[in-house]
């Protein structure tokens, strides 16, 4: 099993996602064990103070006025956490909750939070004991951190609620944490609001869906390639020159893209000197590197917000050993992340339509140039792609719903003390409807594409030529699964899910990859 050791510095996009998806194991490095404890021993020393001292040795929120006695402060921990644990809705996903446990022992890792090491080791030996506290869809406003879904991690901590073990069967904690060889822990002073009080839910989801959006958005370059292809577009407005003229970095680099999955066609070679090819294409076609590039350049903009927050100490109150003080602060509003969430909901939306733009053109015998009515292999007897296309068409149609932002919205909480919120976590919940929805979208554009291409080269004027060496092996990739071939109707849904499957995968990627050389 790969390990992935917490220490005092950030995390990487790569640990959030071997830990999250590939079950990687945790461990609490030796320099974190360092910082932690003298955080601890800060704590301790606030909490024998006769002054009070939020977090420690005070209630919480709106409570924050009452001043707890010693005799009552484990009590009030226990308290914090299990009526914090309000979720309601479905479980949240395995690989969500496990970065988000991730992301939390690594703000814990920093020293600033005052956790006892043995806190710290128990999350990560959770971890590492593939043991998944069920955490609900709803209870999170996105300030003062993602609180409820922390709090039900926190809880399994505690020996409480529920969770899922390695075998996803679902059990008492107490049961798998004895089933494991560990033992919960009785929360001391300041660490049943350490464990809750951080945008780590809402960061998971972020990290996760930039690595799926980078894989998705050069996946689209494909799919668009073989639509300019097969629907006998040019590929000179992807020319470097003309990108010059526009120095967007990820319209470049979609261009350069398109051009190389292109490179080498003789679909396109058989038609490019033809002085009656018309000049422009749709813009569908034409301007994929505009749409394509934003949305990369906004996927990146996004990881550069997604790095800061790895980076951060997210704690109220935080812990400055150094100086010896615990202070309050606001670095818990979700408000960074929510955005970037929000915009990125914005990019699948909009990728997602011009992908079914270019798809829908194949099928209208009007604007397809000469292939058969909805690539239908006998038109009126057969459907073919048509009811494809409405598929796409309603995905399409619920991530503009999807785009409406959730950062825009905030309703107050906590007696009027916590009255602006992030709903940073709405907004990522949204998002992964939103990628999942983009993946299906292009993978139905592969479908159609990848039928049109057969068509192309088999029939017409163009029959006899050959497609570009990278477009063929996303072809045969499909054909080898069952996906895209020419012919009469078939039950359509099994191979749309084996196409998603195949994007989802990153196998069309892969295929082009080993062709070309890695896209940009």
């Amino acid at each position: 099993m790969q390990t992935v050791t917490v220490g005092v510095g950030p995390v990487s996009f790569e640990d959030v996602v071997a830990v999250a998806r590939g079950g990687a194991g945790v461990e609490v490095g030796l320099d974190a064990l360092v910082a932690i404890d003298r955080a601890r021993a800060v704590v301790e020393e606030l909490a024998a103070a006769p002054v009070p001292a939020y977090g420690i040795s005070t209630g919480f929120g709106a409570l924050a006025t009452r001043h707890i006695p010693a005799e009552l402060r484990e009590q009030l921990q226990r308290s914090l956490i299990r009526s914090h644990a309000a979720g309601s809705g479905p479980e949240v996903e395995r690989e969500v909750v496990r970065g988000l446990m991730l992301l939390r022992l690594s703000t814990l890792a920093t020293g600033h939070t005052g956790v006892r090491r043995e806190t710290a080791q128990l999350m990560a030996a959770l971890l590492t004991a593939q043991i998944t506290p069920v955490v609900r869809e709803y209870g999170s406003l996105g300030c003062s951190g993602d609180l409820a879904p922390l709090a039900h991690c926190a809880l399994a901590l505690m020996g409480e609620g529920e969770v899922r073990d390695g075998s996803a069967r679902l059990m008492p904690t107490a049961d798998a944490l004895a089933a494991a060889g560990l033992a919960p822990v009785r929360l001391g002073a300041k660490e049943g609001l350490a464990l809750i009080n951080g945008t780590d839910g809402m960061l998971a989801m972020l990290v996760l869906a930039i690595t799926d959006l980078r894989r998705l958005l050069r996946t689209a370059d494909i799919a668009a390639a073989i639509s300019v292809e097969a629907q006998l577009g040019t590929d000179r407005v992807f020319a470097a020159e003309l990108q010059a003229l526009r120095p967007q970095v990820g319209q470049g680099l979609s261009a350069a893209n398109l051009t190389r999955v292109l490179a080498g066609s003789g679909v396109m070679a058989h038609h490019r000197d033809d002085r009656f090819h018309r000049v422009q294409d749709a813009y569908s076609l034409r301007c994929t590197p505009q749409v394509h590039g934003a949305a990369r350049d906004t996927v990146e903009h996004a990881a550069v917000v997604a790095g800061r927050e790895l980076r951060a100490a997210v704690d109220n109150p935080v812990v400055l050993a150094e100086e010896g003080r615990v202070e309050s602060n606001g670095n818990f509003h979700g408000a960074p992340v929510a955005y970037v969430l929000d915009f990125l909901a914005i990019v699948a939306a909009d990728v997602a339509s011009i992908s079914e733009r270019r798809s829908d053109r194949f099928l209208d015998r009007s604007r397809n140039h000469d292939l058969p009515p909805f690539l239908a292999d006998d038109p009126g007897v057969d459907s073919g792609l048509m009811i494809a296309q409405y598929t796409q068409a309603a995905i399409v149609s619920e991530l503009k719903r999807l785009a409406v932002p959730a950062s825009v919205d905030s309703i107050p909480s906590s007696a009027m003390q916590e009255d602006h919120v992030s709903m940073g976590w709405s907004a990522a919940r949204k998002l992964r409807r939103s990628v999942d929805g983009l993946t299906r979208v292009v993978a139905i554009e592969l479908m159609t594409a990848a039928r049109g291409l057969q068509l192309r080269t088999t029939a017409g004027d163009t029959a006899g030529t050959s497609p570009a060496p990278a477009t063929g092996a996303v072809v045969r990739l499909l054909r080898e699964h069952g996906v895209g071939a020419p012919g009469p109707d078939r039950f359509l849904s099994p191979e749309i899910e084996t196409a998603v499957a195949l994007v989802d995968s990153g196998a069309v990627l892969t295929a082009v990859d080993d062709v070309i050389g890695e896209l940009s």
